[in-house]
């Protein structure tokens, strides 16, 4: 595991559910790590402060469809989720993002720390299609302020995810 960012120092940072699910899987990352801006969570944010740039920076958002129920959808920082898209990718007929007060019951993660990775339940992810175009993309590792850069294939690997057009 290789850190980069605003501290530098692993005893500063608590591993998260996610991380031990990567190492558990022998999958390889690196950890980026940025200061929080409680009045900023967004991905744009995170991007600009890791230096990336944002179409390689996914954000982890949560949708319950009408069908199938609880999902997550990742897509790049600067996009907006296609629900329509994503309902069809899914298997349902429509799709609806969960409420904020729903988020960490269902998932474990708070607001701008919820990765698609290690959570409460393994839901089904869906994942913006460039998103494997990339060598490496940056995901949210499981806490505020940190992300994984790891191989979106990986990302696949480990989620199950399905690759389609869901974003705009």
């Amino acid at each position: 595991m290789i850190i980069r960012g605003a501290k530098k120092n692993m005893s500063d940072i608590k591993k998260t559910n996610a991380a031990r699910r990567l190492d558990e899987l022998g999958i390889s990352y690196e950890l980026l790590r940025f200061d929080v801006d409680e009045d900023d969570l967004s991905a744009e944010r995170a991007a600009d402060d890791v230096g990336m740039p944002r179409e390689i920076v996914y954000k982890t958002l949560v949708a319950r469809g009408d069908k199938t129920g609880v999902l997550e959808a990742c897509i790049p920082a600067g996009m907006d989720l296609d629900l329509k898209a994503l309902a069809a990718l899914s298997g349902n007929k429509n799709t609806a993002m969960v409420p904020l007060k729903e988020l960490t019951p269902l998932t474990g993660y708070v607001r701008g720390g919820c990765s698609p990775i290690g959570g409460k339940k393994p839901y089904p992810v869906f994942i913006y299609e460039d998103a494997l175009r990339h060598e490496k993309i940056a995901i949210n590792a499981g806490a505020r302020g940190l992300l994984f850069l790891m191989s979106p294939n990986d990302l696949v690997r480990v989620t199950g995810a399905a690759s389609g057009n869901i974003a705009h």
